[in-house]
């Protein structure tokens, strides 16, 4: 039903236009063919038979190509629909009614301005135009990055309101609403997972667990940077995108921790890290990653970071000096003579004199443990 109203307007605007198009041709038709049919005043709004008949000839011509482009043209009008939902979709809906009342602001102060300078010679018809455009898309930005300031002149003006014009009591029970309602928002401990900890794997091992408590927020910009990495041309980034996803959907379907998926995106904002410690800092919550750069970003912004290489260099037995251990040289060391082992969990342990055991398991003595960003270093010598 509304593609039958969409292609008769179609039509009927063409058409329309078609006659005012062609209806520009009659006065050259009564120059080339003088006659006096053609010049005859019809009595209809000055117009002579020339006229109506380019009117009318126009009319069907532009009816007819109207009518055989009106297909395309709402094919391309619902791809723009569409488009345009999507965008909204991405926005808050605060973020929207600022932009409406920034673009209604601006078309105002537009029409004022454009008004004063329309009078200008040759050009004044078209400051208007160019005042609308530049002032609306002014209005429209302001508002929206300027929305939490505005929002607060606007609180300010409620709450003087609302203290005048309310009861004690009303205001008492208002104040305990909100405070239930922040300690509800409060309780919800979201921590935000980057793209880099979801594509390592270990976080779903970790909530198989049940140490993550809250709940475990995804935003929409980090599965649509999975998505970008898991239709890349190159095998590999193809391969650890679609890990990415499998981890999240093993997360959803498997494990106890609740998860949601927030359509809040920064436009104004291109890196995915920085838009995640935005997010941080507006639902005050903490984000797991094993990002170093992310980790020192965010907490010098004031946002509590989980990183999971720590959380596995915490959990690594602790060896202390003397202790004795049997490992498998598997490579030689840096240094002239030094053998390196690796115990199961990774851990890496330097043999002083261990080359000549290559390939081989011998029993090591441990000398000195060292802590580092990467993890932890075990220095050990063959036990005689």
């Amino acid at each position: 039903m509304l593609d039958r109203v969409l292609r008769f307007f179609i039509t009927l605007f063409m058409a329309i236009a078609g006659g005012a198009l062609l209806n520009l041709a009659a006065p050259l038709l009564t120059s080339f063919i003088s006659t006096e049919i053609l010049k005859a005043d019809m009595g209809w709004f000055k117009l002579t038979f020339a006229g109506l008949v380019c009117i009318l000839l126009g009319a069907v011509i532009g009816g007819i190509v109207g009518f055989v482009l009106s297909s395309y043209f709402i094919h391309q009008l619902k791809r723009f629909a569409a488009w345009v939902e999507v965008q909204l979709n991405k926005m808050p809906i605060h973020d929207v009614i600022a932009g409406v009342v920034g673009l209604f602001l601006g078309l105002i102060i537009a029409n004022l301005l454009g008004f004063a300078f329309s009078k200008i010679p040759v050009v004044g018809e078209y400051i208007p135009v160019i005042f609308s455009i530049v002032f609306g898309y002014l209005g429209i930005t302001l508002t929206i990055r300027k929305r939490k300031d505005l929002t607060g002149v606007f609180d300010f003006i409620q709450k003087i309101t609302k203290a005048v014009s309310r009861a004690p009591e009303q205001a008492a029970a208002a104040k305990g609403k909100q405070s239930a309602a922040a300690a509800e928002v409060k309780s919800q401990q979201y921590k935000l997972l980057d793209t880099s900890v979801i594509i390592d794997g270990r976080i779903a091992d970790i909530c198989d667990t049940g140490f993550i408590e809250g709940t475990l927020l995804i935003p929409v910009f980090v599965l649509e940077e999975l998505q970008h990495i898991a239709d890349s041309s190159d095998a590999l980034k193809r391969t650890r995108g679609r890990r990415g996803l499998d981890i999240l959907q093993r997360i959803r379907q498997e494990t106890h921790c609740k998860v949601e998926v927030t359509n809040v995106d920064f436009d104004d904002i291109t890196e995915v890290d920085s838009k995640l410690v935005r997010l941080g800092q507006q639902v005050g919550g903490k984000i797991i990653t094993n990002d170093f750069n992310l980790n020192k970003v965010a907490q010098l912004r004031g946002v509590e970071v989980l990183n999971i290489n720590a959380l596995a260099n915490a959990v690594k037995p602790v060896v202390i000096p003397g202790e004795a251990m049997k490992v498998t040289v598997v490579k030689s060391g840096k240094e002239q003579g030094q053998g390196v082992a690796y115990l199961d969990d990774g851990t890496m342990i330097v043999i002083e004199g261990g080359q000549r055991f290559m390939n081989e398991t011998i029993a090591v003595e441990v000398t000195s443990a060292l802590q580092t960003a990467a993890g932890r270093m075990i220095f050990a010598k063959p036990k005689n």
